[in-house]
């Protein structure tokens, strides 16, 4: 069965972007990222990472799921942001803007997607936002992958949105910290 990984940077008070979807603060330069790259590659919009020259091949994962906001942070310059996978957006409200054919927008329940993702042949599934959507798929994901930034925003987009209290117990695969203060913390399901 395929495996669903929210793969995604966080503030260091749980926050994937600020009050209106900001992220600008997170670094994306420094030692850090060539090793992270080299782990999930291919996790960057397809025509960022060829104008970096990042191998795109290699990609842990061949479909990517994302909400409306996290998905409209490329437009209207990439609607079609990751050209080099399957990529799902859930949306009750927006319909698909030019340029997107190669993307599916979905109102269907997320958890009922996703099942139906893992039951099918293929590789790892990334999740890479937002939190109301890893929100309503928290007992569907299988692993965390979290790009931990030395910085605080106060307030924004949480982790995993604004959900009630419910203690889930993960294990730690793997932590690995840098000089510029970015960690890789990766987890399983207990």
């Amino acid at each position: 069965m395929r495996e669903l990984t929210y793969f995604v940077a966080m503030s260091l008070d749980g926050y994937i972007a600020g009050p209106n979807g900001e992220f600008d603060a997170f670094a994306v330069e420094g030692e850090h990222a060539a090793p992270i790259w080299q782990r999930y590659r291919g996790t960057a919009p397809t025509q960022l990472a060829e104008a970096a020259g990042l191998p795109i091949e290699g990609c842990p994962f061949d479909t990517v799921l994302m909400g409306w906001n996290t998905y409209a942070v490329g437009l209207p310059a990439l609607p079609n942001p990751y050209a080099h996978l399957k990529q799902i957006v859930f949306t009750r409200e927006h319909s698909s803007p030019e340029g997107s054919e190669a993307v599916q927008f979905t109102n269907a329940d997320p958890r009922d997607v996703i099942r139906d993702l893992k039951a099918q042949p293929g590789e790892r599934i990334w999740l890479c936002g937002g939190g109301q959507l890893a929100a309503r798929l928290r007992t569907d994901i299988d692993r965390l992958a979290l790009k931990i930034q030395p910085v605080m925003f106060g307030s924004g987009i949480r982790l995993f949105g604004d959900t009630g209290y419910a203690p889930e117990s993960w294990k730690l695969e793997s932590m690995q910290s840098f000089a510029s203060g970015v960690s890789l913390a990766e987890y399983s399901r207990a």
